[in-house]
Protein backbone atom coordinates (compact mmCIF):
# COMPACT_ATOMS: atom_id res chain seq x y z
CA UNK A 1 0.00 0.00 0.00
CA UNK A 2 1.28 3.31 -1.07
CA UNK A 3 1.94 5.58 2.08
CA UNK A 4 1.41 9.56 0.66
CA UNK A 5 3.93 11.97 1.51
CA UNK A 6 3.36 14.21 4.49
CA UNK A 7 1.85 17.52 3.64
CA UNK A 8 3.32 19.13 6.17
CA UNK A 9 6.84 20.86 7.39
CA UNK A 10 9.30 20.10 10.60
CA UNK A 11 8.26 23.95 11.93
CA UNK A 12 12.12 23.88 13.90
CA UNK A 13 12.64 27.21 11.77
CA UNK A 14 10.55 30.26 11.99
CA UNK A 15 10.81 33.03 9.42
CA UNK A 16 13.42 35.47 10.42
CA UNK A 17 13.05 39.59 10.38
CA UNK A 18 14.82 40.47 7.70
CA UNK A 19 16.83 44.02 7.31
CA UNK A 20 15.79 45.78 4.13
CA UNK A 21 19.13 46.65 2.92
CA UNK A 22 20.33 44.38 0.51
CA UNK A 23 24.79 45.14 1.00
CA UNK A 24 27.07 42.63 1.76
CA UNK A 25 29.38 43.15 4.81
CA UNK A 26 32.10 41.84 6.20
CA UNK A 27 31.70 38.89 8.49
CA UNK A 28 30.08 40.02 12.51
CA UNK A 29 31.74 38.90 15.91
CA UNK A 30 29.94 36.09 16.16
CA UNK A 31 30.15 34.40 12.74
CA UNK A 32 31.94 31.02 12.04
CA UNK A 33 33.90 30.25 8.99
CA UNK A 34 32.64 26.60 7.34
CA UNK A 35 34.07 24.20 9.67
CA UNK A 36 35.57 20.49 9.36
CA UNK A 37 36.73 19.58 6.18
CA UNK A 38 35.50 17.87 2.95
CA UNK A 39 35.43 14.02 3.08
CA UNK A 40 34.30 11.08 0.48
CA UNK A 41 34.72 11.81 -2.83
CA UNK A 42 34.97 15.55 -2.60
CA UNK A 43 38.55 15.27 -1.46
CA UNK A 44 39.67 13.71 -5.02
CA UNK A 45 40.50 15.69 -8.00
CA UNK A 46 41.87 17.82 -6.57
CA UNK A 47 39.93 18.43 -3.41
CA UNK A 48 37.43 21.04 -2.04
CA UNK A 49 37.95 23.53 0.14
CA UNK A 50 35.72 26.22 -1.37
CA UNK A 51 36.07 29.87 -0.37
CA UNK A 52 38.91 28.90 2.32
CA UNK A 53 41.58 31.91 1.60
CA UNK A 54 39.75 34.45 0.62
CA UNK A 55 37.22 37.59 2.30
CA UNK A 56 34.38 36.29 4.25
CA UNK A 57 30.91 38.56 4.23
CA UNK A 58 27.73 37.94 5.47
CA UNK A 59 24.78 38.25 3.57
CA UNK A 60 20.54 38.32 5.04
CA UNK A 61 19.06 38.19 1.38
CA UNK A 62 19.68 36.68 -1.66
CA UNK A 63 20.34 39.79 -3.50
CA UNK A 64 23.22 40.30 -0.54
CA UNK A 65 24.60 36.75 -1.99
CA UNK A 66 24.05 37.39 -5.74
CA UNK A 67 26.14 41.02 -4.82
CA UNK A 68 29.67 38.87 -2.82
CA UNK A 69 29.43 36.97 -5.93
CA UNK A 70 29.54 39.81 -8.56
CA UNK A 71 31.62 41.93 -6.04
CA UNK A 72 34.82 39.35 -6.73
CA UNK A 73 37.93 40.49 -8.79
CA UNK A 74 37.11 37.51 -10.62
CA UNK A 75 34.62 34.68 -10.81
CA UNK A 76 37.26 32.54 -9.10
CA UNK A 77 38.79 34.70 -6.21
CA UNK A 78 38.00 32.63 -2.86
CA UNK A 79 35.18 33.81 -1.30
CA UNK A 80 32.89 32.88 2.32
CA UNK A 81 29.27 34.04 2.43
CA UNK A 82 27.58 33.71 5.87
CA UNK A 83 24.45 33.77 5.75
CA UNK A 84 21.63 34.41 8.27
CA UNK A 85 17.73 34.92 7.70
CA UNK A 86 15.08 33.83 5.55
CA UNK A 87 16.36 34.07 1.81
CA UNK A 88 13.06 34.31 -0.50
CA UNK A 89 11.80 35.40 -4.35
CA UNK A 90 11.18 38.95 -2.59
CA UNK A 91 14.64 39.44 -1.67
CA UNK A 92 16.93 37.74 -4.42
CA UNK A 93 16.87 39.61 -7.52
CA UNK A 94 19.46 39.17 -10.09
CA UNK A 95 22.89 40.55 -10.12
CA UNK A 96 25.10 41.51 -13.14
CA UNK A 97 29.15 41.96 -13.01
CA UNK A 98 32.00 39.74 -14.72
CA UNK A 99 32.07 37.86 -11.69
CA UNK A 100 28.84 35.87 -11.84
CA UNK A 101 25.91 34.67 -14.10
CA UNK A 102 22.85 35.40 -11.21
CA UNK A 103 19.03 34.96 -12.02
CA UNK A 104 16.42 36.57 -9.88
CA UNK A 105 14.16 33.02 -9.59
CA UNK A 106 17.14 31.17 -7.29
CA UNK A 107 20.29 31.39 -6.21
CA UNK A 108 22.70 30.54 -9.01
CA UNK A 109 25.92 29.88 -8.67
CA UNK A 110 26.85 29.77 -12.46
CA UNK A 111 30.63 29.74 -13.95
CA UNK A 112 32.15 30.21 -10.91
CA UNK A 113 34.55 28.69 -8.50
CA UNK A 114 35.91 28.24 -4.55
CA UNK A 115 32.56 29.75 -3.42
CA UNK A 116 31.42 28.61 0.23
CA UNK A 117 28.13 29.54 1.07
CA UNK A 118 27.31 28.66 5.49
CA UNK A 119 24.99 29.50 7.50
CA UNK A 120 25.71 31.12 10.61
CA UNK A 121 23.65 32.85 13.72
CA UNK A 122 20.01 32.09 14.46
CA UNK A 123 19.89 29.89 11.05
CA UNK A 124 19.57 30.60 6.93
CA UNK A 125 16.48 29.14 5.52
CA UNK A 126 16.42 29.03 1.68
CA UNK A 127 12.34 29.07 1.31
CA UNK A 128 10.93 27.97 -1.82
CA UNK A 129 13.96 29.16 -3.42
CA UNK A 130 16.79 26.52 -4.97
CA UNK A 131 19.96 26.57 -5.35
CA UNK A 132 21.79 25.72 -8.69
CA UNK A 133 25.35 24.75 -9.21
CA UNK A 134 26.08 24.72 -13.30
CA UNK A 135 29.81 25.01 -14.98
CA UNK A 136 31.31 25.52 -11.55
CA UNK A 137 33.69 23.71 -9.20
CA UNK A 138 34.80 23.49 -5.58
CA UNK A 139 31.69 24.67 -3.61
CA UNK A 140 31.08 24.39 -0.17
CA UNK A 141 26.66 24.47 1.28
CA UNK A 142 27.04 24.17 4.78
CA UNK A 143 24.70 24.37 7.41
CA UNK A 144 21.51 25.64 5.60
CA UNK A 145 17.79 24.49 5.18
CA UNK A 146 16.30 24.53 1.94
CA UNK A 147 12.36 24.11 1.47
CA UNK A 148 9.66 23.87 -0.54
CA UNK A 149 10.92 24.29 -3.80
CA UNK A 150 8.79 23.87 -6.42
CA UNK A 151 8.71 23.33 -10.51
CA UNK A 152 4.77 24.09 -10.87
CA UNK A 153 2.50 26.36 -9.20
CA UNK A 154 4.13 29.63 -7.39
CA UNK A 155 6.62 30.04 -6.84
CA UNK A 156 8.67 28.14 -9.38
CA UNK A 157 12.03 27.95 -8.75
CA UNK A 158 15.24 25.68 -9.71
CA UNK A 159 13.16 23.17 -11.70
CA UNK A 160 11.87 22.15 -8.64
CA UNK A 161 15.25 21.05 -7.28
CA UNK A 162 16.14 22.32 -3.34
CA UNK A 163 20.39 21.58 -4.71
CA UNK A 164 20.39 20.75 -8.03
CA UNK A 165 23.90 20.57 -10.26
CA UNK A 166 24.08 20.58 -13.63
CA UNK A 167 27.24 21.06 -16.67
CA UNK A 168 30.42 19.88 -16.19
CA UNK A 169 30.52 20.59 -12.01
CA UNK A 170 33.13 19.15 -10.03
CA UNK A 171 33.77 19.44 -6.65
CA UNK A 172 30.74 19.90 -4.46
CA UNK A 173 30.57 19.13 -0.54
CA UNK A 174 26.89 19.52 0.54
CA UNK A 175 27.05 19.42 5.14
CA UNK A 176 24.77 19.73 7.50
CA UNK A 177 21.78 21.11 5.36
CA UNK A 178 18.29 20.21 5.80
CA UNK A 179 16.39 19.72 2.40
CA UNK A 180 12.68 19.30 3.01
CA UNK A 181 9.93 19.51 0.87
CA UNK A 182 5.92 19.42 1.43
CA UNK A 183 5.09 16.39 -1.35
CA UNK A 184 5.64 15.06 -4.57
CA UNK A 185 5.49 15.82 -8.22
CA UNK A 186 1.57 16.24 -7.91
CA UNK A 187 2.05 18.95 -5.45
CA UNK A 188 4.60 20.45 -7.83
CA UNK A 189 8.38 19.86 -6.61
CA UNK A 190 10.76 17.61 -7.85
CA UNK A 191 14.05 16.65 -6.24
CA UNK A 192 15.87 17.40 -2.78
CA UNK A 193 19.26 16.84 -4.75
CA UNK A 194 20.15 16.02 -8.35
CA UNK A 195 23.28 16.01 -9.86
CA UNK A 196 23.18 15.56 -14.15
CA UNK A 197 25.25 16.65 -17.44
CA UNK A 198 28.59 15.60 -15.91
CA UNK A 199 28.41 15.99 -12.86
CA UNK A 200 31.35 14.54 -10.60
CA UNK A 201 33.37 14.42 -7.12
CA UNK A 202 30.69 15.35 -4.94
CA UNK A 203 29.93 14.80 -1.34
CA UNK A 204 26.62 15.00 0.55
CA UNK A 205 27.03 14.60 4.73
CA UNK A 206 24.93 14.53 7.11
CA UNK A 207 21.79 16.10 6.27
CA UNK A 208 18.35 15.74 6.44
CA UNK A 209 15.89 15.09 3.79
CA UNK A 210 12.36 14.96 3.91
CA UNK A 211 8.76 14.82 3.14
CA UNK A 212 9.63 14.63 -0.56
CA UNK A 213 8.22 12.29 -3.67
CA UNK A 214 12.08 12.34 -5.05
CA UNK A 215 15.35 12.39 -2.75
CA UNK A 216 17.45 12.97 -5.71
CA UNK A 217 19.31 11.48 -8.88
CA UNK A 218 22.45 10.94 -10.46
CA UNK A 219 22.05 11.12 -14.12
CA UNK A 220 18.92 12.60 -15.92
CA UNK A 221 18.32 9.87 -18.26
CA UNK A 222 19.71 6.36 -18.96
CA UNK A 223 21.74 7.82 -21.72
CA UNK A 224 22.71 10.92 -19.46
CA UNK A 225 26.07 8.49 -17.77
CA UNK A 226 28.89 10.80 -17.37
CA UNK A 227 28.41 11.82 -13.48
CA UNK A 228 29.48 9.79 -10.48
CA UNK A 229 32.32 9.75 -8.22
CA UNK A 230 29.71 10.79 -5.20
CA UNK A 231 29.93 9.72 -1.42
CA UNK A 232 26.63 9.36 0.69
CA UNK A 233 26.98 9.58 4.41
CA UNK A 234 25.64 10.30 7.60
CA UNK A 235 22.30 11.29 5.87
CA UNK A 236 18.82 10.86 7.00
CA UNK A 237 15.88 9.72 4.73
CA UNK A 238 12.73 9.98 5.88
CA UNK A 239 9.01 10.01 4.31
CA UNK A 240 10.59 9.53 0.55
CA UNK A 241 8.43 8.19 -2.32
CA UNK A 242 11.49 6.81 -4.40
CA UNK A 243 15.33 8.10 -5.16
CA UNK A 244 17.37 7.63 -2.46
CA UNK A 245 19.09 7.96 -4.58
CA UNK A 246 18.29 6.78 -8.18
CA UNK A 247 21.97 6.03 -10.22
CA UNK A 248 22.48 6.22 -13.69
CA UNK A 249 26.14 4.89 -14.62
CA UNK A 250 28.79 6.11 -12.47
CA UNK A 251 29.83 5.28 -8.83
CA UNK A 252 28.82 6.06 -6.16
CA UNK A 253 29.82 4.78 -2.03
CA UNK A 254 26.55 5.08 0.37
CA UNK A 255 27.86 4.46 4.10
CA UNK A 256 26.43 5.04 7.72
CA UNK A 257 22.95 6.54 6.11
CA UNK A 258 19.86 6.20 8.32
CA UNK A 259 16.25 5.39 5.87
CA UNK A 260 13.03 5.79 7.66
CA UNK A 261 9.68 5.41 5.02
CA UNK A 262 11.12 4.57 1.97
CA UNK A 263 7.55 4.24 0.25
CA UNK A 264 7.97 3.07 -2.94
CA UNK A 265 11.97 2.32 -3.64
CA UNK A 266 15.24 3.17 -2.41
CA UNK A 267 18.88 3.22 -3.82
CA UNK A 268 18.23 2.27 -7.70
CA UNK A 269 21.10 1.96 -9.05
CA UNK A 270 20.26 1.17 -12.93
CA UNK A 271 22.38 1.98 -15.87
CA UNK A 272 25.10 0.23 -15.16
CA UNK A 273 25.55 2.45 -12.36
CA UNK A 274 27.91 0.85 -9.34
CA UNK A 275 27.28 1.50 -5.60
CA UNK A 276 28.96 0.42 -2.51
CA UNK A 277 26.42 0.31 0.61
CA UNK A 278 27.83 -0.14 4.09
CA UNK A 279 26.71 0.22 7.12
CA UNK A 280 23.23 1.76 6.96
CA UNK A 281 19.88 1.46 8.38
CA UNK A 282 17.02 1.14 6.85
CA UNK A 283 13.62 1.03 8.76
CA UNK A 284 10.49 0.82 7.51
CA UNK A 285 10.26 0.97 3.99
CA UNK A 286 9.71 -0.92 0.65
CA UNK A 287 12.38 -1.98 -1.98
CA UNK A 288 15.36 -0.15 -0.43
CA UNK A 289 17.97 -1.41 -2.67
CA UNK A 290 17.61 -2.75 -6.47
CA UNK A 291 17.18 -1.93 -10.19
CA UNK A 292 13.66 -0.51 -10.57
CA UNK A 293 11.44 1.06 -13.50
CA UNK A 294 13.94 -0.08 -16.17
CA UNK A 295 15.51 -3.09 -17.69
CA UNK A 296 18.77 -1.58 -18.05
CA UNK A 297 20.52 -2.74 -14.99
CA UNK A 298 22.80 -1.61 -12.06
CA UNK A 299 25.18 -2.91 -9.87
CA UNK A 300 26.12 -3.10 -6.00
CA UNK A 301 28.33 -4.45 -2.95
CA UNK A 302 26.91 -4.24 0.35
CA UNK A 303 28.07 -5.50 3.63
CA UNK A 304 27.10 -4.45 7.06
CA UNK A 305 23.45 -3.32 6.60
CA UNK A 306 20.76 -3.41 8.75
CA UNK A 307 17.30 -3.85 7.13
CA UNK A 308 14.15 -3.78 10.19
CA UNK A 309 10.85 -4.34 8.65
CA UNK A 310 11.94 -4.00 5.25
CA UNK A 311 9.18 -5.42 2.73
CA UNK A 312 10.42 -6.19 -0.85
CA UNK A 313 8.36 -6.86 -4.01
CA UNK A 314 8.36 -9.87 -6.56
CA UNK A 315 10.84 -9.55 -9.67
CA UNK A 316 9.57 -8.36 -12.60
CA UNK A 317 10.54 -6.98 -16.48
CA UNK A 318 11.80 -3.75 -15.01
CA UNK A 319 11.78 -4.75 -11.08
CA UNK A 320 14.72 -6.33 -9.77
CA UNK A 321 15.24 -5.78 -5.98
CA UNK A 322 18.61 -6.69 -3.91
CA UNK A 323 16.38 -8.42 -1.25
CA UNK A 324 14.80 -10.23 0.26
CA UNK A 325 18.78 -11.41 0.94
CA UNK A 326 20.73 -8.70 -0.47
CA UNK A 327 24.04 -10.04 -2.09
CA UNK A 328 26.51 -8.23 -3.85
CA UNK A 329 27.08 -8.19 -7.47
CA UNK A 330 29.98 -5.80 -8.55
CA UNK A 331 32.81 -4.92 -6.23
CA UNK A 332 33.82 -1.40 -5.82
CA UNK A 333 37.46 0.41 -4.59
CA UNK A 334 37.48 3.54 -2.85
CA UNK A 335 40.06 5.70 -3.22
CA UNK A 336 40.00 7.70 0.03
CA UNK A 337 39.84 7.12 3.74
CA UNK A 338 36.92 6.46 5.97
CA UNK A 339 35.59 5.55 9.09
CA UNK A 340 32.96 3.36 9.79
CA UNK A 341 30.06 3.62 12.25
CA UNK A 342 28.48 0.18 13.14
CA UNK A 343 24.62 -0.18 11.51
CA UNK A 344 23.50 -0.77 14.43
CA UNK A 345 23.86 2.77 15.86
CA UNK A 346 23.35 4.49 12.53
CA UNK A 347 19.74 6.01 14.08
CA UNK A 348 21.12 7.01 17.21
CA UNK A 349 24.41 9.01 15.44
CA UNK A 350 22.36 9.95 12.62
CA UNK A 351 19.94 11.77 14.98
CA UNK A 352 22.23 14.07 16.72
CA UNK A 353 24.18 15.50 13.98
CA UNK A 354 22.50 15.30 10.86
CA UNK A 355 20.58 18.53 9.53
CA UNK A 356 21.30 22.31 9.97
CA UNK A 357 21.75 23.87 13.43
CA UNK A 358 23.00 20.57 15.05
CA UNK A 359 26.55 22.49 15.63
CA UNK A 360 27.90 20.86 12.48
CA UNK A 361 28.54 17.46 15.04
CA UNK A 362 30.14 14.44 13.12
CA UNK A 363 30.83 11.12 13.97
CA UNK A 364 34.33 9.78 15.24
CA UNK A 365 34.01 5.97 13.63
CA UNK A 366 32.86 4.55 16.96
CA UNK A 367 29.18 5.92 17.58
CA UNK A 368 29.98 8.93 19.18
CA UNK A 369 28.78 12.10 18.15
CA UNK A 370 31.57 15.30 18.23
CA UNK A 371 32.37 18.88 17.31
CA UNK A 372 34.21 19.26 14.04
CA UNK A 373 37.32 21.01 16.09
CA UNK A 374 38.58 20.90 19.53
CA UNK A 375 36.37 23.47 21.32
CA UNK A 376 34.58 22.63 24.32
CA UNK A 377 31.53 21.22 23.86
CA UNK A 378 28.95 22.31 26.92
CA UNK A 379 27.49 18.70 27.44
CA UNK A 380 31.29 17.34 27.65
CA UNK A 381 31.59 15.91 31.52
CA UNK A 382 35.17 16.54 30.86
CA UNK A 383 36.34 19.56 28.62
CA UNK A 384 39.63 20.67 28.06
CA UNK A 385 40.48 23.65 30.01
CA UNK A 386 40.60 26.56 27.69
CA UNK A 387 42.87 28.72 30.22
CA UNK A 388 46.26 25.91 29.84
CA UNK A 389 48.22 26.69 27.05
CA UNK A 390 48.95 24.96 23.65
CA UNK A 391 52.30 22.69 24.28
CA UNK A 392 55.93 24.56 22.43
CA UNK A 393 56.43 23.13 19.88
CA UNK A 394 58.76 20.18 19.79
CA UNK A 395 60.37 20.27 16.13
CA UNK A 396 60.97 24.56 15.33
CA UNK A 397 62.47 25.54 12.15
CA UNK A 398 66.07 26.35 11.54
CA UNK A 399 66.20 29.10 8.79
CA UNK A 400 65.51 32.27 8.33
CA UNK A 401 61.89 33.40 8.48
CA UNK A 402 60.66 34.41 5.57
CA UNK A 403 57.92 36.53 6.68
CA UNK A 404 60.36 39.10 8.36
CA UNK A 405 60.04 42.00 5.80
CA UNK A 406 56.90 40.42 3.76
CA UNK A 407 53.65 41.59 3.56
CA UNK A 408 50.76 40.81 5.43
CA UNK A 409 46.71 41.35 5.31
CA UNK A 410 43.67 39.34 6.15
CA UNK A 411 40.44 39.78 7.46
CA UNK A 412 38.69 42.16 10.07
CA UNK A 413 41.21 43.02 12.72
CA UNK A 414 40.20 44.05 16.15
CA UNK A 415 41.07 47.80 17.42
CA UNK A 416 44.14 48.82 17.87
CA UNK A 417 46.05 45.62 16.43
CA UNK A 418 47.89 45.16 13.16
CA UNK A 419 48.85 42.98 10.42
CA UNK A 420 52.01 43.72 9.80
CA UNK A 421 52.77 42.47 13.53
CA UNK A 422 52.56 39.33 13.40
CA UNK A 423 55.74 39.52 10.37
CA UNK A 424 57.83 42.12 12.76
CA UNK A 425 60.15 39.85 14.47
CA UNK A 426 58.39 41.41 17.82
CA UNK A 427 56.65 39.32 20.69
CA UNK A 428 55.40 42.41 22.39
CA UNK A 429 52.70 42.89 19.21
CA UNK A 430 50.19 41.01 17.63
CA UNK A 431 46.80 40.45 15.30
CA UNK A 432 43.65 39.46 16.44
CA UNK A 433 40.44 39.14 14.54
CA UNK A 434 37.54 41.39 14.86
CA UNK A 435 36.02 38.39 16.70
CA UNK A 436 37.15 34.85 17.60
CA UNK A 437 37.59 33.81 13.94
CA UNK A 438 39.31 35.23 11.20
CA UNK A 439 42.58 35.15 8.83
CA UNK A 440 45.69 36.78 8.80
CA UNK A 441 48.45 36.32 5.66
CA UNK A 442 51.88 36.77 4.99
CA UNK A 443 52.42 37.76 1.59
CA UNK A 444 55.87 37.90 -1.36
CA UNK A 445 55.90 39.84 -4.71
CA UNK A 446 57.57 36.66 -6.01
CA UNK A 447 56.94 33.41 -5.39
CA UNK A 448 58.57 31.67 -2.64
CA UNK A 449 59.23 28.53 -1.32
CA UNK A 450 57.14 27.30 2.46
CA UNK A 451 56.88 24.12 3.85
CA UNK A 452 57.15 25.38 7.66
CA UNK A 453 55.04 28.02 9.42
CA UNK A 454 55.13 28.25 13.16
CA UNK A 455 52.51 30.09 15.11
CA UNK A 456 53.14 32.17 18.17
CA UNK A 457 50.58 33.51 20.60
CA UNK A 458 51.30 36.44 22.69
CA UNK A 459 51.59 36.16 26.30
CA UNK A 460 48.49 35.35 28.60
CA UNK A 461 46.58 34.50 25.16
CA UNK A 462 47.94 31.15 25.06
CA UNK A 463 45.78 27.85 24.17
CA UNK A 464 42.77 30.73 22.93
CA UNK A 465 43.48 29.03 19.09
CA UNK A 466 41.34 26.03 18.90
CA UNK A 467 41.55 25.11 15.41
CA UNK A 468 42.55 26.49 12.12
CA UNK A 469 43.31 26.00 8.23
CA UNK A 470 46.29 26.81 6.32
CA UNK A 471 46.02 27.56 2.95
CA UNK A 472 47.48 28.41 -0.20
CA UNK A 473 45.64 31.89 -1.11
CA UNK A 474 46.25 31.69 -4.53
CA UNK A 475 44.76 28.35 -5.09
CA UNK A 476 42.85 28.02 -2.36
CA UNK A 477 44.52 24.55 -1.74
CA UNK A 478 44.05 23.66 1.99
CA UNK A 479 48.30 22.90 3.04
CA UNK A 480 46.99 21.77 6.49
CA UNK A 481 44.58 21.60 9.18
CA UNK A 482 45.07 21.27 13.12
CA UNK A 483 44.31 22.61 16.74
CA UNK A 484 46.18 25.04 18.80
CA UNK A 485 49.02 27.39 17.99
CA UNK A 486 52.41 25.91 17.32
CA UNK A 487 54.60 24.25 13.86
CA UNK A 488 52.84 23.27 10.96
CA UNK A 489 54.65 21.29 8.39
CA UNK A 490 53.46 20.33 5.01
CA UNK A 491 54.90 19.78 1.71
CA UNK A 492 57.06 22.03 0.37
CA UNK A 493 54.88 24.69 -2.08
CA UNK A 494 55.99 27.71 -4.13
CA UNK A 495 53.24 30.38 -3.46
CA UNK A 496 53.38 34.18 -3.09
CA UNK A 497 50.57 34.47 -0.13
CA UNK A 498 49.80 31.84 2.23
CA UNK A 499 46.58 32.65 4.99
CA UNK A 500 46.44 31.50 8.26
CA UNK A 501 42.58 31.37 8.99
CA UNK A 502 41.41 30.31 12.99
CA UNK A 503 38.02 28.35 12.65
CA UNK A 504 37.44 28.09 16.16
CA UNK A 505 38.80 29.46 19.27
CA UNK A 506 38.32 30.75 23.08
CA UNK A 507 37.81 34.56 23.61
CA UNK A 508 40.16 36.36 21.29
CA UNK A 509 43.01 34.71 19.54
CA UNK A 510 46.34 36.84 19.71
CA UNK A 511 48.97 36.25 16.85
CA UNK A 512 52.55 37.17 18.10
CA UNK A 513 54.44 35.50 15.07
CA UNK A 514 53.47 34.01 11.81
CA UNK A 515 56.42 33.19 10.69
CA UNK A 516 57.48 31.30 7.77
CA UNK A 517 60.08 28.88 6.45
CA UNK A 518 61.34 27.01 3.38
CA UNK A 519 62.86 23.74 5.19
Amino acid sequence: MRRPVALRLQAALGTLALAAATGVVLAMPEAAAAAGGATGYATQNGGTTGGAGGQTVRATTGTAIHQALCGRADSATPITIEVEGTINHGNTSKVSGDSCSTAADKIELKQISNVTIVGVGSGAVFDQLGIHIRESSNIIIQNVTVRNVKKSGSPTSNGGDAIGMESDVRNVWVDHTTLEASGGESAGYDGLFDMKDNTQYVTLSYSVLRNSGRGGLIGSSESDVSNGYVTFHHNKYENIDSRTPLLRGGTSHIYNNHYVSLNESGINSRAGAKAKVDNNYFEDSKDVLGTFYTDQAGYWQVSGNIFDNVTWSEPGEDTNPAGPDPRSNTTVSIPYSYGLDAASCVPAVVSATAGANKGLKVSDGSCTPQNPDPSPDPTDPDPTDPTEPSPDPTDPPSGTNLSVGAGADGSSKASGTSYGNVRDGDMGTYWSPAGTTGSVSVKWSSPTTVSKVAIREAAGSAGAIRSYRLVDHGTGAVLATGSGAGVISFPAVSLTKITFEITGASGTPKVAEFETYAG
